[in-house]
């Protein structure tokens, strides 16, 4: 049964000012994970440029059962689900030495790098792959309310260094963004327990994204917007 396994070692700028891995850390070693795995199965960036196609990430589902701290040794087991006509999945399986202390759930699209539209993923896919269809977590549901009594927080605009290689804001520069609604009082002493990242559109150089954050006891919602238009949002738990 098809897994892609990698041990991180935590670096000083992996973590926060509690020593506890930061999310765009996280979710930029599970990205590497993803790429290598990729890689590996024959459907990677260097794959797929050539046919002018490219995966761009939908949605995030993590599920957190301890905080990750400078020190451990980050292994990070993960695989592409059976994918459907226009969206693939992939899993993952978060470890600290043998303790499985996270888990979390991907989605993905293909797009013509021409036009950034989406195409189908079989044109990404070759049609020997042997999949593996264990679910690392149980969730179907991705899309995240947007009918909340927002407040304004503060607004970020884009520049060079939040691209990547498809000329957008990377996904796991959004994290950063939605985490800076919070205080470091807001944050002390606490690790997230369970969140949902959905990408709507993309962000390009020079626009003014503007961060707006509703909170529910310890279930907090950001919504960062252009123009009053929804380019990516979060639903996160705080324990």
């Amino acid at each position: 049964m098809y897994k892609n396994i990698i041990k991180y070692k935590l670096r000083y700028t992996d973590v926060d000012f509690e020593d506890k891995l930061k999310l765009s850390s996280l979710l930029a070693l599970m990205e590497e994970s993803a790429c290598a795995s990729a890689d590996e199965l024959g459907f990677g960036y260097a794959d797929l440029k050539p046919k002018n196609i490219g995966f761009v990430l939908l949605n995030w589902h993590v599920e957190m059962f301890e905080p990750i701290r400078l020190g451990n040794e980050l292994n990070i087991h993960t695989w592409p689900i059976k994918p459907q006509s226009l969206i693939a999945l992939r899993d993952f399986e978060l470890y600290v030495g043998e303790k499985l202390v996270g888990a979390a759930t991907s989605r993905w699209c293909v797009v013509d790098l021409n036009n950034f539209k989406i195409t189908s993923t079989a044109k990404a896919f070759d049609e020997n792959i042997v999949y593996n269809d264990t679910r690392a977590v149980k969730f179907d549901c991705w899309k995240i309310k947007k009918d909340f009594d927002f407040k304004f927080a503060y607004s970020h605009i884009v520049g060079c260094s939040d691209y990547d290689h498809y000329n957008h804001v990377n996904n796991t520069k959004y994290a950063d963004f939605l985490i800076d609604v919070f205080s470091p009082s807001e944050l002390k002493g606490k690790y997230f327990k369970e969140l949902d990242i959905a990408y709507h559109t993309q962000c390009k150089f020079g626009e003014r994204l503007e961060l707006y954050r509703c909170s529910i006891g310890d279930v907090h919602y950001i919504d960062g917007r252009v123009d009053g238009s929804s380019r990516v949002q979060m639903r996160i738990s705080l324990k």
